[in-house]
């Protein structure tokens, strides 16, 4: 019996008798442990439509706030991202790869919070939980493009947040970023002198903001000056009487993995 056999569930089966608005093959690993936060979560894993129909390996998107990204039934206040959707729709344009949901806890604000100034911010915890005990799991258990180029972190508000520290702190590891809506005034928008202290990193940033929420300028601004290339590496989008909400997110996704997945197919 292999490992996925035994650990990993489909989703029907964790979800029981509840409906669903899931598409695809989406695998869960309930309750996984973390030794470095000392609690633990559910992991959703989407896999391409294509992925049992050869042995090709895939890039890998860790992203977080895992519960709102493919199903109604468990997204807040009832949205979703349509992340598997949106997959779904974007195999056709050969864009394929696999999404790692990482659902969050009821410290959602400390572990998406990397500067401990602030509410205790355990970003730093929370990144040793992606790559040292939830990434070996699933490069074991799955097909996937082990490296940097084909490894990426997506996330919206505090979730865009530590999406963009996780690339620059951990470039080894994470060689593009998806900032949506980012929450950059967390500790007093410490993250801004944070960026422009660290050195530049190759890859690809995707950053946006709506109309009606805080906008991510200063942040394009900052990256711009470190040597980012707009439309090259580095895209800013700003969506008129966009919200701070999943509706708002899933409009925005698609574009989002075109530019960060461009090039970057197994």
């Amino acid at each position: 019996m292999t490992v996925i056999e035994q650990f990993w569930r489909t989703y029907p089966d964790w979800r029981g008798n509840a409906p669903h608005t899931v598409v695809g093959e989406l695998r869960v690993l309930p309750a996984l442990p973390s030794p470095q936060l000392g609690n633990q979560r559910d992991i959703f894993v989407l896999l391409p439509s294509s992925y049992h129909t050869g042995d090709k390996r895939y890039p890998v998107i860790y992203m977080h706030d895992g519960q709102n990204l493919f199903d109604r039934g468990t997204g807040f206040a009832g949205q979703e991202w349509e992340v598997d959707e949106t997959l779904s729709r974007l195999a056709s344009e050969g864009i394929e790869v696999i999404i790692v949901g990482i659902a969050n806890t009821d410290k959602r604000f400390q572990e998406y919070n990397p500067f401990p100034q602030m509410w205790n911010g355990s970003g730093d915890s929370y990144l040793a939980f992606m790559i040292d005990t939830l990434k070996p799991i699933i490069d074991r258990d799955f097909r996937t493009l082990t490296d940097r180029d084909h490894t990426g972190t997506i996330g919206s508000s505090m979730g865009g947040l530590i999406s963009l520290y996780a690339f620059f702190q951990r470039p080894d590891v994470f060689g593009f970023a998806g900032v949506m809506s980012p929450a950059f005034w967390i500790a007093g928008g410490a993250i801004y002198p944070y960026t422009e202290q660290r050195p530049l990193v190759e890859g690809k940033i995707y950053l946006d903001n709506g109309t009606r929420e805080q906008s991510a300028r200063r942040m394009k601004q900052i990256l711009v000056g470190k040597g980012y290339r707009l439309n090259h590496d580095l895209i800013h989008v700003v969506e008129q009487d966009g919200e701070h909400n999943e509706a708002a997110w899933a409009r925005r996704l698609p574009d989002a993995l075109r530019f960060l997945l461009k090039d970057t197919s197994g």
